[in-house]
């Protein structure tokens, strides 16, 4: 028996959408199922497959979808592939990347882009400000960036009586989508100094809140960690950010293109194709996409059994994990995984949807063991064994959840 002690009735199958995000958008974590050569051999089995297919089939929807909710969906269909039509006029390749971000943007997500220098990071920002027709700042972190430099600050000004008072300056974090570039090249106190916004889209300087114009998206940068120069995110910031996002080197092919095109201009040549009040209605109605009860549960276990002194560890876990996900992965999971479920045409929540976002989801927040960095495993092999635990299970998620609540 899978995972699950009831087998959902199968999904009904759902007209996709055109070709929304490139073809090999669904490859989305294929690539990083494959371990590094390890001497531990146990540790190489465990992660030789990447799990494609669901524990079961899918649920099929509770109830047809309403004429109304119908209209709404094809027109987040149209959008969707308007917005990738015009980011694939920037961005050459980097379809794994292109399609996590938008999903993050449209859920209210943050992402972390991990990449060396040159690989179209801030080109993609600046894209992504063409294609939603919004305002973006840059900010490039330093080691002698202050936290007044990303927020704002009050300086003194005279009155027309001429008279002093203080007048608050508001910092490049006053915009609707923010390039934090190279930030973990900033100090830990800079580094900071997002925290708030990215969380509570507001910030606080001496003593006064202010709220920041919605929709409001952080797309940070940072180098590999290797590199000289950098400074390593806290845990706390990581957990902010939706999505880790590795952003590979291109191909020959690629690299062709991309001299290419930059031969004729530097510029963007994307044009606006949502703005922020439609990204805003996007939203909502991606909160709209119903969830089965079996599938809500498979990702709250997967989850949950990131935690190795959990009563539901698996033994990927107990082996290869230190530290587990907190809440706002499941979050995040589920929140991403509504908007992916509408980019592919359906009107709910999948268990390919889980196990696709998982690796993004789960690569920044997981704290890996000593046998882990010993077998060569990084993150993305450790979810990937996870999820084939999870497939692979005797036990049904109720059961599981029962056992906790005992």
């Amino acid at each position: 028996m899978g995972l699950f002690s009831k087998k959902p009735a199968p999904e009904a199958k759902a007209e996709e959408t055109k070709n929304v995000a490139n073809t090999g958008a669904d490859k989305s974590a294929e690539a990083k199922a494959a371990p590094s050569a390890a001497n531990d051999t146990k540790a190489q089995e465990a992660v030789a497959q990447k799990p494609q297919a669901a524990p079961k089939a899918d649920p099929a929807p509770e109830k047809p979808v309403d004429p109304a909710t119908e209209k709404e969906l094809k027109l987040f269909a149209e959008k969707c592939e308007k917005i990738f039509t015009e980011i694939k006029k920037d961005i050459i390749g980097q379809t794994e990347v292109v399609q996590f971000t938008i999903i993050a943007i449209i859920a209210g997500g943050n992402v972390l882009l991990e990449g060396a220098p040159g690989l179209g990071k801030t080109r993609l920002v600046r894209s992504l400000g063409n294609v939603f027709d919004l305002p973006f700042s840059r900010i490039q972190f330093t080691p002698d960036l202050m936290p007044a430099d990303v927020t704002g600050t009050n300086i003194i000004t005279k009155d027309e009586n001429g008279n002093s008072k203080f007048e608050f300056q508001k910092g490049p974090i006053f915009s609707n989508i923010v390039l934090a570039d190279e930030i973990n090249r900033a100090t830990p106190k800079t580094q900071a100094a997002l925290l708030e916004a990215m969380q509570e889209h507001k910030v606080t300087v001496m003593g006064v809140s202010r709220k920041l114009d919605e929709p409001f998206f952080v797309l940070a940068t940072q180098n590999p960690i290797e590199q000289d120069g950098t400074y390593p995110l806290p845990e706390a910031q990581m957990d902010r950010f939706m999505f880790k996002i590795l952003v590979p080197n291109p191909s020959a092919e690629e690299l062709g293109q991309i001299v290419t095109m930059t031969q004729k201009t530097m510029d963007e040549v994307a044009v606006a194709a949502c703005n922020g009040e439609e990204l805003l209605r996007m939203r909502a109605v991606a909160k709209t996409i119903p969830i089965a009860k079996e599938i809500l549960d498979y990702a709250m276990v997967m989850i949950a059994s990131t935690h190795p002194r959990s009563e539901i560890a698996t033994e990927t876990t107990k082996k290869y994990i230190r530290e587990g996900a907190s809440p706002r992965a499941a979050q995040a999971l589920i929140t991403a995984a509504k908007v992916r479920a509408l980019i592919k045409g359906r009107y709910n929540v999948s268990y390919e949807d889980i196990n696709a976002l998982a690796i993004p989801v789960l690569r920044h927040r997981i704290k890996l063991g000593f046998e882990a960095v010993t077998s060569k495993m990084n993150a993305d092999d450790v979810v990937a064994a996870l999820i084939k635990d999870l497939n692979n299970a005797n036990k049904s998620s109720t059961s599981l959840f029962d056992k906790k609540k005992k």
